[in-house]
């Protein structure tokens, strides 16, 4: 029905207006026509954002198991589910069709019902980007187990965090993991973060890269003669509509990462509707994310939305740059790829590459191309534009969060006009608002201001595990019954909305979002360090990269600073992940801070830009003098 599938940009307004008239029987409507449902809900939407409380489907209970993979075995039994392309493309791919998914995913799910897990039980995943991967998320959602995905190069310091913070009593994880032409011993960060983690009973590990690891008696088991021995078959749990389905960490502004909870119908509602909408996704399609899964877009756009229609979904293991940068363009010609979904940071990496790369491969059967992760920059845009889509396929520049669970703004293929940089209109059912400072909404065309969200989608996560009053706090305090997004947006003269990006202390970097107080919480232990801060700067390729400034104690200031440089980003790869380091590391005898002793992270993040012709008035400042000196031993 065409509230399910818009095809055009009058059929867009239509369903919009539909949408904010009366959300309540616009989103039971799809509901109803588009999943499978153990019993009927006994109320659409109940919500209170104060508290906030929200439910979707209040009553109803399913499997989204049941919606991902059984519901398809008669009509699709024999299509193709998932294709796993590996890093090494001398390796074999695997096609695994629905009928395959259902077995796996029942045998796995017995081997974690044989090892203890339960219903509401929480099982860390660590995994690469292997079919397992997408199987244990499966598995785990088929006996209402709650998983919680870890990105593989996180570092074991960072891993122990999440386990703790939910009390993980699994984990899944490998013997390593390609990446490019390098190997990783995933296991051995496990076995290290596992040393403060009292919660994890069994380690189940998958052989990835067959090296020779160490297996704790009565606790390490391998994966694979355990899945060959477990029953084929295993019955879905019956979930409760807002039972919670995974939590996933995002990085915090401050302290220690947020475990947003999502819950199960509303999510699979949602992402379901945006993936058939936004890729406009039809039968027969092959659709490529490029994303891990170990991130929200891998969650959404990998596993969860495109199975729920039916599709069939690329789960790549590799990187874009190996072995050469035409990696992508082949595969895309390879498996005839028609959707593809990636970060602006890779775009930028191959548009500084030779053509050739692209040129070489037949892009033919690509029709859509998305962008994710962070807004896409104009040279970017067009070079993907012009490049890879060859001004074909329309772009569609996804803005959306961790926490909204599914993309809020974009195009739809085919029927809205596309602007460069910009995500252009909300999706039906999402009522943004733009706030100035004073918590008034800004109405009308062309303003910029605080993005928020002013009614519920089905969606958004219900809170953060373990910390009701820190996501009430987080996303509900700035402005009243409106979800803050964190991001600045602007509305232009047709109504377009462009991402202007965070207004906290939240840096997004190869569309990765890191908060800036846990790398310097891990800066600030090197036994030289007094203080530091750090913030983003341009980057051609990242988007952001990070600059640091550093303070040294007495014992630092006659040691060699690229010593210190190299240290201070070893204690930063050990305390989050290589992900995090430092582009430029800036020693300084003092900080520009207010007379309450506020770092003004607003000059610093000038001086990193090198625009110093404009600070605003910095007389009030604790320490005035200190920015000139900053300034004059600029990086």
């Amino acid at each position: 029905m065409s509230n399910y599938h818009i095809k055009n940009l009058e059929e867009y307004f239509q369903v919009y207006r539909k949408s904010i008239r009366d959300p309540e029987s616009f989103w039971e409507e799809i509901a109803e026509e588009n999943f499978m449902w153990s019993k009927r809900w006994d109320k659409v939407l109940e919500y209170d954002l104060s508290k906030p409380e929200i439910s979707w489907y209040k009553g109803a209970k399913l499997n989204i198991t049941e919606n991902c993979i059984d519901r398809h075995l008669y009509t699709r039994g024999d299509k193709t589910a998932i294709i796993f392309e590996p890093n090494d493309p001398s390796e074999k791919s695997e096609h695994i069709t629905y009928k395959q998914l259902h077995e796996r995913v029942c045998r796995f799910a017995n081997v974690l019902l044989e090892h203890g897990i339960e219903k509401g039980d929480r099982v860390c995943i660590y995994l690469p980007m292997i079919p397992e991967q997408a199987i244990s998320l499966l598995a785990c959602a088929r006996i209402g187990a709650i998983h919680s995905v870890v990105f593989a190069g996180f570092s074991a310091t960072a891993l122990s965090t999440r386990i703790n913070d939910s009390d993980c009593k699994m984990v899944i994880t490998s013997d390593g993991s390609y990446r490019g032409n390098k190997t990783i011993d995933l296991k051995g960060i496990v076995d290290e973060a596992l040393e403060s983690c009292p919660s994890v009973k069994t380690v189940l590990v998958a052989k990835r890269i067959n090296s020779e690891i160490a297996m704790k008696p009565n606790r390490d088991k391998w994966l694979l003669p355990l899945l060959d021995e477990a029953y084929h078959h295993c019955v879905p749990v019956v979930m409760d509509a807002e039972d919670p389905l995974f939590i996933l960490y995002t990085s915090g502004s401050t302290g220690k990462p947020k475990g947003m909870v999502h819950t199960t119908a509303g999510y699979m509602v949602y992402t379901a509707y945006t993936f058939k909408n936004v890729f406009q996704y039809r039968e027969n399609d092959v659709f490529w994310c490029t994303a891990d899964i170990g991130w929200i877009t891998g969650h959404s756009y990998i596993v969860y939305g495109p199975l729920a229609n039916g599709a069939t979904t690329l789960m790549f293991e590799g990187v874009p740059s190996y072995p050469d940068f035409g990696r992508f363009w082949q595969v895309v010609e390879k498996h005839k790829v028609n959707q593809f979904y990636t970060a602006p940071t890779a775009i930028r990496a191959l548009a500084k590459e030779r053509l050739d790369f692209s040129e070489n491969y037949d892009l033919s059967s690509l029709k859509i191309l998305g962008s994710v992760g962070e807004p896409i920059n104009e040279e970017a845009w067009h070079w993907y534009n012009d490049n890879i889509g060859k001004k074909n396929c329309p772009i569609v520049d996804t803005w959306w969060q961790t926490e909204t669970g599914g993309i809020m703004i974009s195009p739809i293929p085919y029927s809205t006009p596309t602007i460069p940089t910009y995500a252009t209109l909300p999706l039906p059912g999402i009522q943004p608002a733009l706030m100035d400072e004073n918590g008034e909404e800004l109405k009308g065309n062309l303003v910029s201001g605080r993005l928020c969200i002013k009614f519920p989608w089905p969606g958004m996560a219900r809170t953060i595990w373990g910390n009701h009053e820190r996501y009430r706090e987080t996303y509900f305090s700035t402005f009243e019954n409106k979800y803050f997004t964190g991001d600045g947006a602007l509305r232009d003269s047709t109504g377009y909305y462009r991402i202007t990006g965070r207004v906290d202390d939240v840096i997004i970097v190869s569309g990765h979002n890191l908060g800036t107080a846990p790398i310097e919480d891990a800066i600030n232990e090197h036994p030289a360090v007094a203080e530091s801060a750090i913030v983003g700067f341009p980057h051609d390729v990242k988007g952001n990269a990070l600059y640091g400034f550093v303070i040294l104690k007495e014992i630092g200031e006659t040691r060699l600073h690229e010593n210190l440089r190299k240290e201070i980003n070893q204690i930063i790869t050990e305390h989050i992940g290589p992900i995090a380091k430092l582009d430029k590391i800036q020693f300084t005898t003092g900080l520009p801070k207010t007379r309450s002793g506020k770092i003004m992270r607003r000059i610093l993040r000038k001086i990193a830009e090198k625009d110093t012709d404009n600070l605003g008035d910095i007389s009030t400042l604790l320490n005035p003098e200190v920015v000139q000196e900053i300034i004059d031993s600029a990086i």
